[in-house]
């Protein structure tokens, strides 16, 4: 889809694959954005789609959004034709389950989202908020031509939501759970941390560390380019283990962590557990060194060990954070269990349009009525803090 915005004078085209898109001109959108993170750059999308990860053949087509202005790119979106919601984190199964019941199709839909990864921030790469609404226009405009039932945009930031709104498309809210650095008096170290944890909670988190301690685990931590092939080769072995003790296969390939490995190595980092002089388990966490962000991602071990999982899933990259003077610790999505260990509620944003006028007005219904649930339960959330009362 070629078209022109004669208002703004802006070109909108459908890419068909990553490789299609000057990788510098959409970086320099991301480094624009406030709240970009290492998810959204060029290298990070190119890989899931060279790595065989998110391609035509998982139910991930390519169909990635241009603005340009004179020649000049100045937004962008990764945009996808699917044919399921596997791997996305915000649940319309019963969306398409009412289609089907009432004899429409609501797959192949238009998916705006980093494949595989749950974690808030800008999807609508954009010089300013006109070309925000450009590209959900485009989406808009693809969908009717491509006659797909839907577009949909994941885990926006601030700016993206505000364009949402003003585009008149539906919001719906879900939770994670984050951790963010005390303030204006941050944590001394992780000690320090717990100190201001209640006592219970504090108790808890002592306890599963002592077994874990006396199960005669001993953690090493790597970063960036310390993180060598025989480690990603283990890790890798650990987060397929995890999937087949679920009866499932993994998302992301091999080949996608040797691209991060090759392509993008400052923005990993790597907590490996021993025990006996073996390697049991690997948890792997993204940073983002320029905004003193990191994110919770996989994580697999070669046997059980109780206990095992929090530790180096949350309290070693924690008190890591701390030691580092990071500011934010996302833990990835859902998972109340995180809040006993820390982590707060955070409400995430999704947007959607629907083709059809009356499922999109039943829709709205409905996420109206969801988004009270949400919002009684971030109350009930906030009145079961973790930490002492200040």
């Amino acid at each position: 889809m070629d078209r022109k915005d004669g208002s703004e004078d802006y070109v909108i085209r459908v890419i068909g694959s990553p490789t299609e898109v000057d990788a510098a001109a959409w970086d320099r959108l991301v480094e624009a954005q406030p709240s970009a993170g290492p998810f959204m750059r060029h290298a990070y999308l190119l890989a899931l789609h060279e790595s065989g990860s998110a391609t035509d053949d998982t139910g991930w087509t390519p169909a990635f959004l241009t603005v340009t202005r004179e020649g000049e790119l100045v937004a962008a979106c990764p945009l996808y034709v699917k044919d399921h919601s596997y791997g996305e984190y915000v649940f319309d199964w019963a969306w398409a389950d009412a289609y089907h019941r009432h004899g429409l199709k609501y797959y192949p839909k238009l998916l705006s989202a980093v494949p595989f990864t749950p974690v808030p921030g800008p999807r609508l790469l954009a010089r300013d908020a006109q070309a925000r609404i450009a590209l959900l226009e485009g989406m808009k405009q693809f969908a009717r031509q491509a006659d797909l039932s839907s577009a949909h945009v994941l885990f926006l930031d601030e700016a993206d939501q505000a364009a949402a709104r003003t585009a008149g498309w539906l919001m719906r809210s879900t939770v994670q759970f984050h951790w963010t650095q005390r303030e204006p008096e941050p944590y001394e170290d992780f000690a320090d941390f717990l100190a201001h944890l209640n006592r219970d909670k504090r108790k808890k988190i002592q306890q599963e560390r002592r077994r874990v301690q006396e199960s005669g685990i001993t953690f090493t931590t790597h970063e960036g380019e310390a993180i060598g092939t025989d480690l990603w080769d283990f890790f890798y072995r650990c987060y397929g283990q995890t999937y087949a003790e679920h009866r499932s296969t993994p998302y992301l390939s091999r080949d996608f962590f040797a691209r991060m490995q090759a392509t993008m190595p400052a923005h990993w980092l790597m907590f490996v557990a021993w025990r006996d002089g073996r390697r049991v388990a690997a948890s792997l966490i993204a940073i983002d060194p320029a905004r003193g962000n990191a994110f919770g991602r996989y994580w697999g071990a070669v046997e059980h060990i109780p206990n095992l999982h929090f530790e180096a899933c949350y309290y070693q990259p924690l008190a890591w954070c701390i030691a580092q003077g990071y500011r934010r610790f996302e833990g990835g999505a859902q998972g109340e269990h995180k809040m006993a260990r820390g982590l707060l509620p955070v409400q995430t944003w999704s947007a959607h349009w629907l083709a059809h006028p009356q499922f999109s007005q039943a829709v709205a219904d409905h996420l109206a009525r969801e988004g009270e649930g949400v919002s009684n339960y971030l109350d009930e959330l906030g009145e079961r803090r973790p930490f002492k009362a200040s």
